[in-house]
């Protein structure tokens, strides 16, 4: 059987277990440079002597217009470089695996940073409409993924993530509800998976065989047949790791067990680890906020790591609880306060209980 604290290898990087921190956006940290600060740095300290086996940095922005907004974690340049390597040294020397997540919001953009732009026009969450790219700007983009990577590698990273859900620009190409191309970037699932798995075949070339390369990617957009095909090409371009998400529409409900401590979103992940089992990890996530949910994830091989969010941000010691019988964590308050945008200070009162 499994454990929690077994370790796991992906692509000759060693897990000293099967916990890992999903990537959650510092919306009040950054400035309009996009340079890691001192907040920064101290947060993900914090995560990484908290007993996790790898951290993913949050969403970072490619180009200065796919940010959130204007104060959005940034490597699109390389005097952005010299801060993500204190993070990353702050992970290896408490033998913490590190990754950061590569982000563009497309057709979601905030009108303050960048023009709406995807796959396809479309209509926007504001009302107005997305303009489609070019070819040449889907070649651009590609390259500024890339370029993105190589300047985490440069860092020390071990490898990226590419943020392929949430309804950002990697989903959008792979979703038929916004790609509407009929060109070799639209149309089958190969092809509007295509985007993405061009950026993970240049990210290979670019950064080596021995980089990790990751991909948060749907669990089911519109199904999950459909999304399991889309993950498949990302597989085959080279993909090490599969981080299972949601989408951008409704998820059948028929796909959760209502019998199982977990949620319909981390059930995606189950269902991909049944197909991917022996091919590439998968890590499950969503909601798992207390140790008990954790280890039957991994004990019962539904997965191969567990995504946490909430559960670390609320107590970095968390993963020790679960490793640890009866050692106390302060818990989750799940009062939504974590789903704070840009501008908005986070005011997490779990943390805040934590500090008294």
């Amino acid at each position: 059987m499994t454990r929690v604290n077994d370790e796991l290898i992906i692509n000759g990087k060693r897990l000293k277990n099967r916990m890992t921190m999903a990537p959650t956006v510092k919306f009040d940290f950054a400035g309009p440079d996009g340079k890691v600060t001192e907040k920064h740095i101290e947060h993900y300290k914090e995560r990484a002597e908290g007993g996790i086996g790898l951290i993913c940095v949050e969403a970072t922005a490619v180009t200065p217009s796919g940010r959130f907004g204007e104060n959005h974690l940034g490597l699109w340049s390389d005097d952005q470089i010299d801060g993500h390597k204190v993070i990353v040294k702050n992970c290896h020397d408490n033998d913490v695996v590190a990754i950061i997540q590569l982000n563009h919001t497309g057709i979601t953009a905030n009108p303050q940073c960048g023009e709406a732009i995807g796959p396809s026009a479309v209509e926007t969450r504001d009302g107005g409409m997305s303009r489609a790219m070019t070819t040449d700007e889907i070649h651009e983009m590609q390259a500024a993924f890339v370029d993105a990577a190589i300047r985490a590698k440069k860092a020390g990273y071990d490898g990226i993530q590419l943020h392929g859900c949430h309804g950002y620009l990697i989903n959008q190409f792979a979703a038929k509800k916004t790609n509407l191309r009929t060109d070799e970037y639209g149309g089958s699932t190969e092809n509007r998976a295509r985007f993405g798995a061009e950026i993970i075949r240049d990210i290979r070339k670019e950064c080596g065989d021995d980089f990790l390369i990751s991909i948060r990617t749907i669990g089911a957009d519109p199904d999950l047949s459909d999304a399991i095909e889309i993950a498949e090409e990302y597989v085959k371009s080279g993909c090490d790791y599969l981080q299972v998400s949601h989408g951008q529409g409704e998820i059948d409900s028929a796909l959760e067990d209502a019998t199982k401590p977990y949620n319909l979103i981390c059930s995606l992940g189950v269902r991909f680890h049944e197909h991917f089992k022996g091919k590439v990890p998968v890590s499950s996530v969503n909601s798992l906020l207390e140790p008990e949910q954790v280890k039957y994830l991994i004990e019962n091989d539904l997965t191969d790591t567990v995504d946490l969010a909430r559960a670390v941000l609320a107590d970095p010691n968390f993963p020790k609880a679960v490793l640890e019988e009866g050692k106390s964590y302060v818990k989750c308050f799940e009062c939504a306060r974590c789903q704070y945008g840009p501008f908005t200070q986070h005011k997490c009162p779990a943390e805040m209980k934590r500090k008294k």
